[in-house]
C-alpha cells in the first residue's frame, strides 16, 4: 500500500518512518561477488566507525568501500573463525563471540575467557553499569555469564537454562531479559521471574516496546508485555510461513524491522507492515542481524552477503509501491492539492494519502488502493495534462483530447499526439501537436488550426506556456529557438543567434518576476526586457541538457539535468542578477544524481509539465520508471564529519599495518610509496571527498576527489608527516582528520657521516689535485727556465762567434785605419770600404739569426711555405741542391708544432751545407692518416752518429732531439760514414705543443734591437 503520509523527514539521520522499505536507497553487497568468504552471521560498529562484519570464515572490517579480513597477532589466536556473535562496548572493546569460546580486542591486545572455552556464544549485551553480558549454548547445558573489569562471572543458580541462551534484552527501563527454549526470564533487577512462554526456536527476538517497556517475536508476530502477560501487538501476515523473528529492531525513529528466517525483512511503520524480500532486492531470504548504525542507515546481514537502507533527499513512487504502472506521460498537482499523473493504464491520483486510479476498464490494484472505472477514458501514455480556471482536469492524447467531470470523460475534440495542453487569460485551451500544428479550442468549443510553418517553422513545439501580462503564447520547438505568438502571429522570436541556448526547447516558465526561462538542449536561458542570458556547463551547470526548471519556496531553483537533479540556491541567483546577467558568471549548484534517489535519463518525455509543485511546498516530478517528490524544505544533511584513518602504508610492495606500528621506519632507496587511508560515512561512502598532504614534501593540499591511495615516488631520506581530511555526502569536513609520521631510512651514501667523509674526501682529493698541479707548473717554469737558460747560451755563443768576432775585426781595423792615416793617407779609403763591408756582413749574419728566432713566414705561408722560404734564403750560400717535396692532404696543425719543425729543418739543412759536401738535400714533408713527418736526407759523407753525440760545443743534433721531444714527436737519425745522413721527426696529429710563442717572440724582438737595424 502505497504511503499515507509521503512527507519527507526533516530528520539528518533517520530513516522516514512514513517511508516503505523499497523507498530507500537499498545496496548489496554478496560474497559470491568477492565480497566476503561466506554469509554475514552478525554486524556492529565501533566508535571509530568501522563496521564489523562476523563470518563463518572470520572477522571482516568495513569502511563501506572495502572489506578487509582482520587478523589476530600471530601469537593471538581466536577461539574459532567461525564468529557468531560480536558487541562493541563503550570503552572500546571488541568483544568477538565464536563457536567455541569468547574474546575480547583492546589497544591491540587479544584476551581469551577460559570459562567459556568450548561455548558457542550467542549473545552479548552490555548493560547500562557497563557489566557485558554473555549468553551460550553448550551441551548438556549452556551458560549465561557476566564480565566486569575482566571477572567473570557464571550463574549456574539459574534453573531451566537448557541447552543455553537464545536471546538477551535490556529494555528502557532496566529490565534484563533472557530468553531459552523453554521460556523467558527477567534476570534483573531484583528476584528473577520466569515467563512460560515456550516457542519452538526459543526467544530469540527481543526489543523496546513504545512504552520502554518488551517486545518479543513470536511466530505469530511481535507481542508485547502488559502487565505480565503478553499480548499480540504487532501480527505477521496470515500467508508467512510460521517462523518468529530471529532479530528484532527498533530504529531511532520508533520503526520495527524484524529479521523473519526464509521471508526477509518485515518492516512496521505508521500502523502498517512492509515486507523486502529477494525479488524485491534483497541478497538473500535467510537473515541473521539486523543493526543500525550511527548514521541511521539500516544493515541486514544474510546468507549471501550485506544490505543497506538508507533515507534519500529525492523519493520515489513507483508499481512497487502501488502505482497503476510504469509512469510515462505528464504530472500536475490540481487546486485541491491532489496529484495527478498519468501512466500507461490510466491516470493516478494522490489525495490526502489515499491512491485513486482512474482506467477504462478493471485492473488489479494493491490493497487499500481505489480503483474507478471510466469508460471511454483514452490511453494516457503519451497525454499532455493541465487543469483549467474551472478546476477541470484536461488531457489530450491520441484519441482525444477532453477533461473529466463527475468520473466522466468528455472529448471536445480529435485527439493526435501533443506535447503541451494550456489554458490562457482568455479561457481557450491550446494543444500543441507534433503533426497538426497548434489548435486552439475556444469555450464555445471552435477549434481554429495554425500549422507551424506560420510561425516561420517546420519543426513542432514541444514546449508552450501563456503569457500571463501580455496575452498570447510562448512557443519553444524541437529544432531550437523561442517565439512570441499572438493572435496567430509571431510578435517575436528569439534563436541561439540572439544568446538563446542551442537545441531542443523542452521546457517553459515563467517566473513571479516576468522572466522567461527555457529549459534547452544546449542550457538554461533566461529572457528579461529583451536581454538573454544562458546557463550551461561553462559556467557552473554539471552538464549542458536541462529538461525543466522550477522555483520553490525558498525561491531557489531546482534543474532536472541529463546527469541529475540540481539545486541553484537563492544567493546564487541574487549574485547572478547583481552581475547584470553576466553570462560568464560561476554558479556553484548543489547536485542530486542516482545515488541520492534520481533517476537520470539522457532523454526526457514531451509531454508537459514535467513538474508540479504542491501547496506543502513538495516538488512532483515524473521519470522512467515512477514519480519522485522532493521537500526543498526538509532536504537531508549529514551533520556528523566522517572519522578518518590512515589504513597501512606499502614501501615497495611491503605493507606496513600503522594500527600495529603508528610510526613506521621504511628502508632506504623506497622508490614507490602507497598509502592507503579512508573515512567512515557509510551512508554514502561513493560521496566522501579526500584532501591529503605530505609535510617534508607537498607544498600545498592535494584534493583528490574520492580516491583513498596517495601515492609517491623516490622520496628522499627525512622525517615525514602525512595528514588526510574527508568531507561527507553533505560537504561536512573533518578538518582534524588523522595524520601518520614516518621516517624514510637513509642508505649508508646518504647519510651525514658518509657525506662528510666525502667533503673530506673531496677536499683531500682537490689539495692533491692542488700539489700535482702545483708540481706541473714548477716543473714548467722549471723546464722554461731551462729553455731560456739554453737559448740565451746559444744566442750568446751565436753572438760571440758572428757578431761580437765581425765587430773585433772592425775595431781592429779601424785603429789600423787610424794609423795610417798619417803615414799613408792614400790607403785610407780602401781600409774604410773593407771595414763598410765587414759591417755589411755583421748585418746580415743578425738579421739571419733573428729569423732564426722568429719566422714570420710560419704566419703567411704555413710550413710548407716557410721550408721553401729557408731554402731560398739559404740558396747564395749552399754547394747542394735543395728541393722541397710534399704529400697527403695538408690539414692544420698547431703553431707550435710548425715553429719546431721549422727550425729542426733549419738546422739540419744547415748542418748539410756546412758539413756534409753534400750533391743533393732533400726536404720531405707527409701528411700521414695519424702523424705528420718531416725528413731531411742528404748524400754526403756521413758521419758516425755516437762521437757526433759526444763532441762538446756543438748542440746541433742535440737541439733537433730535445725540439721533437718538446712538441711529443720522435726523432730518428740515421747516419754512417759514406752514407750520408737521413733526420726523421714524426709528430701526432693530436698533439698540442707547450711552446709559448709569445717568449720566442719576445727574445727576437730582443735580438734584433740588440743587433741593430738599417
Amino acid at each position: 500500500m502505497l504511503s499515507i503520509a509521503l512527507a519527507l523527514c526533516p530528520r539528518a539521520f533517520a530513516l522516514n518512518p512514513a517511508l516503505d522499505v523499497s523507498q530507500y536507497a537499498h545496496t548489496s553487497w554478496k560474497y559470491r561477488e568477492g565480497f566476503t568468504k561466506g554469509g554475514i552471521n552478525r554486524i556492529v560498529q565501533t566508535a571509530d566507525g568501522y563496521l564489523w562484519l562476523g563470518t563463518g570464515f572470520g572477522l571482516y572490517r568495513f569502511d563501506g568501500v572495502r572489506a578487509v579480513p582482520w587478523q589476530p597477532p600471530p601469537d593471538q589466536p581466536l577461539p574459532s573463525n567461525a564468529i557468531t556473535y560480536l558487541l562493541a562496548a563503550r570503552d572500546g572493546t571488541l568483544w568477538i563471540g565464536t563457536g567455541y569460546g569468547l574474546a575480547s580486542w583492546k589497544n591491540g591486545k587479544l584476551a581469551h575467557y577460559g570459562e567459556l572455552d568450548g561455548f558457542e556464544i550467542t549473545r552479548l549485551i552490555e548493560d547500562r553499569e557497563g557489566v557485558t553480558w554473555v549468553g551460550a549454548i553448550g551441551y548438556p547445558d549452556g551458560k549465561l555469564c557476566e564480565i566486569q573489569k575482566g571477572n567473570v562471572r557464571c550463574h549456574p543458580e539459574m534453573g531451566g537454562l537448557g541447552h543455553g541462551v537464545m536471546g538477551l534484552h535490556e529494555d528502557a527501563k532496566g529490565n534484563l531479559w533472557v530468553g531459552f527454549e523453554e521460556g523467558l526470564w527477567r534476570w534483573k533487577p531484583g528476584p528473577p521471574e520466569f515467563y512460560n512462554i515456550r516457542q519452538p526456536s526459543g526467544i530469540q527476538g527481543m526489543t523496546n516496546g513504545e512504552d520502554g517497556g518488551l517486545l518479543i517475536s513470536t511466530p505469530s508476530g511481535l507481542q508485547r508485555l502488559v502487565d505480565r502477560k503478553f499480548n499480540l501487538a504487532y501480527p505477521f501476515p496470515k500467508r508467512m510461513p510460521t517462523s518468529a523473528a530471529s532479530r528484532i529492531l527498533r530504529d531511532r525513529d520508533g520503526g520495527l524491522w524484524g529479521a523473519v528466517y526464509t521471508v526477509g525483512i518485515l518492516h512496521w511503520h505508521q500502523g502498517r507492515m512492509d515486507v523486502f524480500s529477494e525479488p524485491d532486492g534483497l541478497s538473500n531470504n535467510v537473515l541473521r542481524d539486523l543493526f543500525e548504525d550511527r548514521e541511521g542507515n539500516i544493515w541486514a546481514a544474510t546468507d549471501n552477503g550485506l544490505d543497506r537502507f538508507r533515507d534519500l533527499p529525492v523519493v520515489n513512487y513507483s508499481r512497487r509501491e502501488s502505482l497503476s504502472s510504469v509512469l510515462a506521460s505528464a504530472v500536475i498537482v490540481a487546486k485541491d492539492e491532489s496529484v495527478w499523473f498519468g501512466s500507461r493504464d490510466g491516470f493516478n491520483r494522490l489525495s490526502h494519502g489515499q491512491l485513486t486510479v482512474y482506467s477504462d476498464r478493471r485492473i488489479p490494484v494493491a490493497a487499500g488502493v481505489s480503483e474507478t472505472v471510466i469508460k471511454g477514458l483514452p490511453n494516457t501514455l503519451l497525454a499532455a495534462l493541465t487543469q483549467d480556471s474551472q478546476g477541470r482536469i484536461w488531457l489530450s492524447s491520441r484519441t482525444a483530447v477532453g477533461y473529466l467531470e463527475d468520473d466522466q470523460f468528455i472529448p471536445v475534440a480529435p485527439g493526435g499526439v501533443a506535447s503541451a495542453l494550456r489554458e490562457d487569460s482568455a479561457g481557450n485551451m491550446w494543444t500543441a501537436y507534433q503533426d497538426l500544428g497548434l489548435v486552439r479550442l475556444s469555450g464555445r468549443k471552435e477549434v481554429e488550426r495554425i500549422p507551424w510553418d506560420k510561425f516561420g517553422h517546420k519543426d513542432p513545439a514541444t514546449a508552450m506556456i501563456p503569457d500571463p501580462v501580455n496575452g498570447g503564447l510562448w512557443l519553444g520547438f524541437v529544432n531550437g529557438g523561442i517565439a512570441w505568438v499572438r493572435e496567430g502571429q509571431v510578435q517575436t522570436s528569439y534563436s541561439a543567434k540572439d544568446g538563446l541556448a542551442t537545441g531542443r526547447v523542452s521546457d517553459l516558465r515563467i517566473d513571479r518576476e516576468g522572466a522567461l526561462w527555457a529549459a534547452t538542449e544546449g542550457g538554461l536561458s533566461r529572457l528579461k526586457n529583451g536581454r538573454i542570458a544562458t546557463w550551461s556547463s561553462k559556467n557552473g551547470l554539471p552538464c549542458d541538457t536541462v529538461h525543466w526548471s522550477v522555483e520553490d519556496d525558498t525561491r531557489s531553483m531546482w534543474l532536472m539535468t541529463s546527469c541529475g537533479l540540481v539545486r541553484v540556491a537563492r544567493t546564487e541567483l541574487d549574485a547572478w542578477a547583481a552581475g547584470g546577467n553576466n553570462a560568464t558568471w560561476k554558479i556553484h549548484p548543489t547536485a542530486f544524481d542516482s545515488s541520492d534517489g534520481v533517476n537520470t535519463q539522457a532523454f526526457f518525455g514531451s509531454q508537459t509539465p514535467h513538474v508540479a509543485k504542491s501547496p506543502d511546498g513538495k516538488l512532483w516530478f515524473y521519470n522512467v520508471d515512477g514519480v519522485g517528490v522532493v521537500d526543498p524544505r526538509h532536504l537531508l544533511f549529514n551533520k556528523l564529519p566522517p572519522p578518518v584513518h590512515i589504513e597501512q602504508i606499502t614501501a615497495d610492495r611491503k605493507t606496513y599495518d600503522t594500527g600495529s606500528n603508528p610510526n613506521p621506519r621504511l628502508p632506504p632507496l623506497v622508490r614507490d610509496l602507497v598509502i592507503d587511508y579512508t573515512a567512515l560515512s557509510l551512508a554514502a561512502p561513493e560521496k566522501i571527498q579526500f584532501k591529503y598532504k605530505l609535510e617534508g614534501h607537498d607544498r600545498d593540499w592535494e584534493e583528490v576527489g574520492n580516491r583513498r591511495q596517495a601515492f609517491y615516488n623516490d622520496l628522499p631520506p627525512r622525517h615525514y608527516r602525512f595528514r588526510v581530511a574527508a568531507a561527507n555526502n553533505s560537504g561536512v569536513w573533518n578538518e582534524a582528520g588523522a595524520s601518520l609520521d614516518f621516517e624514510v631510512a637513509a642508505a649508508y651514501y646518504q647519510t651525514i657521516w658518509f657525506q662528510a667523509l666525502c667533503v673530506l674526501w673531496a677536499a683531500a682529493l682537490l689539495w692533491l689535485l692542488y700539489r700535482l698541479r702545483l708540481r706541473q707548473m714548477s716543473a714548467r717554469v722549471n723546464l722554461l727556465y731551462q729553455e731560456r737558460l739554453a737559448e740565451r747560451t746559444r744566442i750568446a755563443r751565436d753572438l760571440h762567434d758572428t757578431l761580437l768576432q765581425s765587430l773585433a775585426g772592425v775595431s781592429l781595423q779601424l785603429d789600423g785605419i787610424s794609423k795610417q792615416a798619417a803615414t799613408a793617407p792614400e790607403k785610407t779609403p780602401s781600409l774604410i770600404a773593407r771595414v763598410r763591408e765587414q759591417v755589411d756582413s755583421a748585418f746580415r749574419e743578425a738579421r739571419t739569426k733573428v729569423w732564426n728566432l722568429r719566422s714570420t713566414s710560419l704566419e703567411a705561408q704555413g710550413l710548407e711555405g716557410a721550408l721553401r722560404q729557408l731554402v731560398e734564403r739559404m740558396g747564395p750560400t749552399m754547394t747542394a741542391r735543395c728541393n722541397v717535396t710534399v704529400t697527403g692532404q695538408p690539414r692544420p696543425c698547431s703553431p707550435d708544432i710548425e715553429e719546431e719543425l721549422l727550425r729542426i729543418a733549419q738546422e739540419a739543412t744547415n748542418n748539410a751545407n756546412r758539413h756534409a759536401q753534400a750533391n743533393e738535400i732533400r726536404i720531405a714533408l707527409d701528411y700521414g692518416a695519424g702523424s705528420l713527418t718531416l725528413s731531411i736526407s742528404d748524400d754526403g759523407k756521413g758521419f758516425d752518429f755516437e762521437e757526433g753525440l759526444r763532441k762538446t760545443g756543438h748542440w746541433g743534433l742535440k737541439n733537433m732531439q730535445e725540439r721533437a721531444a718538446q712538441i711529443r714527436g720522435t726523432c730518428k737519425i740515421t747516419t754512417a760514414a759514406g752514407q750520408g745522413t737521413q733526420i726523421e721527426i714524426r709528430v701526432p696529429l693530436s698533439t698540442w705543443s707547450l711552446k709559448n710563442a709569445l717568449r720566442r717572440n719576445t727574445l727576437a724582438k730582443h735580438a734584433h734591437s740588440s743587433s741593430g737595424s738599417r
